[in-house]
């Protein structure tokens, strides 16, 4: 029961704040005004700005920002207990992330869709603005090796779940083109290719599992099979990475939109089911999240990271988290169709991503505690999945299922990427099998979920880190060649792909190791575009409360687990990763240098407007286009 109360309590404080502090926010603080002009419409080229219903948008926004962050995060921060990172998701998400999530979107969309690093140098100097892109380049490269490594990841532990992932990428593709040629509505057609996602689940589980591994070890023999770079991980980051140049170049209706719409439907099919089975769950005493984890742990593993402040960047995505400013001033401002969008978007959608979250939480605790597994792989191919038991052949239930799945008694090092998105995995099947899903069929759905939204969220910051690149680079003659779209995007993939080969001495297992990277340059990287937003403000005089408190709070606790990161015994000094330290030091001191221009500036703004955009050039009014983007 105490499962169900938890879930049912934060869903209802969700609710709440949306009609509340959110509306308070959109039309009190930001003044929302559907007779503005967005980007969309004063910019349309139906490449990137593109007016859109706002149930696409929301669509696309949301796939985007939740990825893989609000699952990895909450996974792996409940070894310090369900009841802090319970916490800090449903507050942080309130008062933190869907804040910084909603001032992003809205200053993006009255500065014709720049993204918050160009309107850094606006609001608050030109200095700021390269400061804010150099910190974003640094920050989506992370993203992009780091969510890479984890639907390869998925991919070499789940090969079921490939035919139904990459099956979405051609069916989003024809939905786009359907729906602009026939001027048609997206939601029947999104709802069919949703109907054979699901279909190729079943393929995939008892037909079609494609597992790379066994290809490799069968076509290449023991000896080259063998070499670190030739791993299923290794093979699937290139390949998931090449698909991000492609997609990332092509316009947002032919791909973006079509499957982002149509994983938004997939995420609440899955939510809902698992929402229902954890009721089920709950009421009848099968997950049981009081005596399955301990509220707040005190037998923590050797070598640890201690909780403060380390929870605050573990739980990034979930809580608060800067990629989501890239989103919102990146991709989603060029589509949103009117200001009114805005809190529905912006804030709502970040709501919903702490909604996931605490169901993460819930299914890694509880979940978990129903019972963990063997994988079996049959001759066929196919797997099967058996329940682990302890010495007297008992399967292991309740905390002995929750600490072998979590290895507190081995120690920090011993924790991996793949049995921590395991455990998301199988506590969420066992939900699942409460509705008399099979297990094999239930652990296919949860994985497939997780690996569709990662790339979402990997070609989506693709585009991003595309647009970060082009504009930094067309600042100079110099390296004004390389400000072109493809070369910019090659670069993006590249740089990434450096990342999750050479981080670590083995090629490809380096995505734990850099999770609390990506969260501390996350975390900043929030604070930084919340001070953009409060410039913003502060500069027509309007209350900056609300967003300053948190703000502080995103550049002070991620510079102090940055500082750890470098410093510590077992950090990227001691340990002589001279890649991971270059990362972590750079965006450290590029923090330190906004923040003393900041300073400079804010006794002599407020009040003070930025200098206005320049006009647009003249051209011939562009003939109306086909509404195809309608929900």
């Amino acid at each position: 029961m105490s499962t169900l109360i938890v879930a049912v309590l934060s869903f209802v404080g969700f609710i709440v704040a949306y009609n509340t502090y959110g509306r308070w926010l959109s039309k009190k603080i930001f003044e929302v005004d559907d007779d503005r002009q967005v980007p969309s419409k004063e910019l349309q080229d139906d490449i990137d700005f593109c007016p859109t219903d706002r149930q696409v948008v929301f669509g696309h926004h949301f796939t985007s920002i939740a990825g893989t962050g609000p699952i990895v995060g909450p996974a792996i921060a409940v070894f310090w207990g369900w009841l802090p990172a319970l916490l800090w998701v449903v507050f942080g998400s309130i008062f933190v992330g869907a804040v910084h999530d909603l001032g992003s979107l809205i200053v993006s969309l009255r500065n014709r869709g720049q993204t918050v690093g160009e309107i850094a140098g606006r609001v608050i100097n030109k200095r700021a603005k390269y400061l804010f892109l150099i910190v974003l380049a640094s920050a989506l490269m992370v993203v992009l090796a780091i969510f890479g490594l984890v639907v390869a990841t998925i991919f070499a532990q789940y090969p079921q779940t490939v035919l139904p992932v990459w099956i979405s990428m051609p069916i989003a593709i024809a939905l786009g083109i359907y729906t602009r040629n026939k001027n048609a509505h997206l939601l029947i057609p999104s709802l069919v290719a949703l109907a054979i996602v699901y279909a190729s689940i079943y393929v995939g589980v008892y037909y079609c599992p494609i597992d790379l591994g066994a290809i490799l070890s069968s076509s290449l023999g023991p000896d080259l099979s063998s070499n670190p770079y030739l791993s299923a991980k290794v093979i699937w980051t290139v390949i998931l990475l090449v698909y991000c140049f492609v997609a990332s170049v092509l316009p947002v209706w032919l791909l973006l939109q079509p499957r982002d719409f149509v994983n938004s439907h997939q995420l609440i099919v899955a939510l809902v089911l698992l929402f229902v089975g954890l009721l089920v769950a709950g009421l009848t005493g099968a997950a049981d999240l009081v005596h399955s984890t301990p509220a707040v742990a005190t037998d923590l593993p050797s070598g640890a990271p201690p909780i403060f402040p380390f929870l605050f960047i573990t739980i990034a995505c979930g809580a608060c988290s800067g990629f989501h400013c890239l989103v919102s001033s990146g991709t989603s401002s060029k589509q949103v169709e009117k200001e009114s969008d805005a809190q529905y978007i912006g804030y709502g959608a970040m709501l919903l991503e702490g909604g996931l979250a605490v169901i993460v939480i819930l299914a890694c605790c509880a979940g978990v505690g129903m019972g963990v597994f063997n994988e079996t792989r049959n001759a066929d191919g196919t797997y099967s999945y058996t329940a682990q038991t302890d010495a007297d052949g008992v399967p292991l239930v309740g905390k002995a299922a929750w600490e072998s799945r979590y290895a507190i008694s081995k120690g920090w090092t011993n924790f991996k990427l793949p049995q921590l998105v395991a455990a998301f995995v199988e506590g969420g099947a066992n939900f699942l099998s409460s509705l008399g899903i099979p297990l094999e069929i239930g652990i296919s759905i949860i994985a497939v979920l997780v690996a569709n939204f990662a790339a979402t969220t990997l070609d989506t910051a693709t585009r991003l880190q595309r647009y970060v690149l082009q504009e930094l680079f067309a600042s100079t003659p110099v390296t004004k060649p390389l400000s072109g779209k493809y070369a910019a995007t090659a670069l993006a993939v590249l740089s990434a792909l450096g990342i999750a080969l050479f981080a670590t001495d083995t090629p490809g297992n380096g995505g734990l190791l850099l999770w609390p990277l990506f969260g501390a340059m996350n975390q900043l990287l929030a604070g930084l575009a919340m001070m953009v937003t409060a410039f913003y403000l502060w500069r027509r005089s309007k209350p900056i409360w609300f967003i300053a408190l948190p703000m502080i709070a995103m550049l002070i606790l991620p510079a102090i687990a940055m500082g750890f990161n470098i410093f510590h015994e077992s950090g990227y000094l001691a340990k002589q990763q001279w890649l991971l330290l270059g990362l972590g030091a750079a965006v450290m001191i590029l923090q330190i240098w906004m923040l003393i221009e900041a300073l400079l500036m804010w006794p002599r703004v407020r009040g003070v407007l930025e200098e206005a955009l320049p006009p647009l050039p003249e051209k011939t009014k562009a003939v109306p286009q086909a509404d195809y983007a309608k929900a």
